[in-house]
């Protein structure tokens, strides 16, 4: 399984009905993102089989998580820290489901620590630049993140290497 392998692009309408949709919601709201946006994640394939996904919304300032870290939308509240009033065109950066072959929380260790994180990243950038999106955002996880292995996210560090500004 050789990195070069691997294989980047967005989500379509098509790969609703084919891909995992953990932690996205159900396949008419995930269509509908599709549709409102022109994708819902950057997903990424080692061959034919999914491998990962970071998954991505609108940015909704007044996002409520209601059951806190617990919850998917956690990754879309931002109200502890004063969210940011921010272009319509924004995204909010969701969760990232590195070593994901299948539905479930189950992952393959094998697609870890190998920079597909960040190579979904950079997929969901590109994607966004070449949209006109007109920011994106999202919450960075500790660069030692044992605790967090089952969440999303990246280190403060692979964001600002990326020219996000950290406000908090």
């Amino acid at each position: 399984m050789a990195a070069d392998a691997l294989s980047f692009r967005v989500m379509t309408a098509a790969d609703v009905e084919s891909v995992p949709l953990d932690h996205q919601g159900t396949a008419d709201e995930v269509s509908a993102r599709i549709d409102d946006l022109g994708s819902a994640a950057a997903l990424v394939f080692d061959g034919s089989q999914h491998v990962g996904q970071l998954q991505f919304r609108r940015y909704e300032p007044g996002l409520r998580s209601p059951n806190g870290l617990h919850d998917p939308l956690y990754w879309g509240d931002f109200h502890a820290i004063a969210a940011p009033a921010l272009a319509d065109r924004t995204l909010n950066l969701f969760c990232y489901h590195v070593g994901q072959l299948a539905t479930g929380d189950e992952r393959d260790t094998r697609y870890q620590g190998r920079g597909i994180g960040a190579g979904l990243l950079d997929a969901v950038i590109d994607w966004a630049d070449a949209r006109r999106i007109e920011a994106i955002v999202a919450k960075a996880v500790p660069a030692v993140r044992a605790v967090a292995v089952f969440m999303g996210g990246q280190p403060a560090a692979v964001y600002a290497e990326r020219g996000f500004e950290i406000v908090a």
